[in-house]
């Protein structure tokens, strides 16, 4: 009886484990499955030909493409800072990098338009060099980069980190300058963590609505991203917000799978990392 127990006891852990995550499973597939199956696929199609669907998708596609470029350009330099340098003050600043994904989007978008509208601490100098971002194009922008930063530079900043110091070192000993081991043996080692940090970041921007909502208003045409069309649609026409709900869990998965196709060899050769070391 004694020597079964290990064995019941490992059948018991599978079962509780497999009953765990078809719970989990279940919670996740199931809202999804029926969104999707609420919409016939004709009545999806003829919904896209609509001035304002189109207007929306178009919005939300240029707002969310440009945001992602924007945290990656600004928000790498910054991950690679926390994730190879020690320095006073370090844990204060990754505080505040992870503080925007727990903020309720709302108070987002306040602080963002206490920040930078007309009155706000920075919003005078910009209305004063004639630029305005709240209720603009450039406001949901700004939104969408508040908000998804974090799910781009927490990820990458952990991928840079798990890189092996031997390889920088090796580098380096070969006068390998710092510009050229960034990007030739730690970008390339880090590619995965990098990939997966770009496709959170731009999934959370296509998905922004709250504090878009605050910042930058529902302007049609000018502000109003799928989110916004799905939300406006709900308060009049449940079947129409239902099948842009689709849409944009479509495009979504869409922006998930094309990262995912995305070779690494096509963002970064294996032999670059070998050049550097030369």
């Amino acid at each position: 009886m004694a020597r079964g127990a290990p064995g019941v006891r490992a059948v018991a852990l599978r079962i509780a484990t497999g009953l765990a995550a078809g719970v989990m499973l279940a919670l996740l597939a199931l809202p999804l499955a029926a969104l999707l199956l609420r919409v016939p696929p004709e009545r999806m199609l003829a919904r896209i030909g609509e001035p304002v669907v189109l207007a929306a998708l178009r919005l939300s596609l240029i707002t969310s493409l440009a945001a992602t470029a924007l945290v990656v350009v600004l928000g790498l330099p910054l991950a690679w800072l926390l994730a190879t340098h020690t320095f006073r003050g370090k844990r204060a600043l990754e505080l505040l990098v992870d503080l925007p994904m727990v903020l309720p989007p709302t108070v987002a978008g306040l602080a963002l338009l206490l920040a930078f509208g007309r009155a706000g601490l920075a919003g005078r100098a910009l209305s004063a060099c004639g630029v305005t971002l709240p209720f603009t194009t450039a406001g949901v922008i700004v939104a969408q980069v508040f908000m998804s930063a974090p799910f781009f530079i927490v990820p990458a900043r952990a991928g840079l980190a798990s890189v092996e110091r031997r390889y920088v070192d090796a580098a380096a000993t070969l006068r390998a300058d710092p510009i050229r081991t960034f990007f030739h043996v730690l970008l390339p080692l880090a590619r995965p963590s990098l990939l997966a940090s770009v496709a959170m970041s731009g999934a959370r921007a296509l998905g922004e609505f709250g504090a878009t909502i605050t910042f930058a208003g529902n302007l049609p045409g000018t502000t109003q991203t799928m989110p916004l069309a799905v939300y406006l649609a709900l308060q009049t026409d449940l079947q129409a917000a239902v099948t842009l709900s689709v849409m944009l869990v479509i495009l979504s998965m869409a922006l998930l799978l094309g990262l995912r196709a995305v070779p690494t060899h096509a963002l970064w050769r294996p032999s670059d990392a070998a050049r550097a070391s030369r």
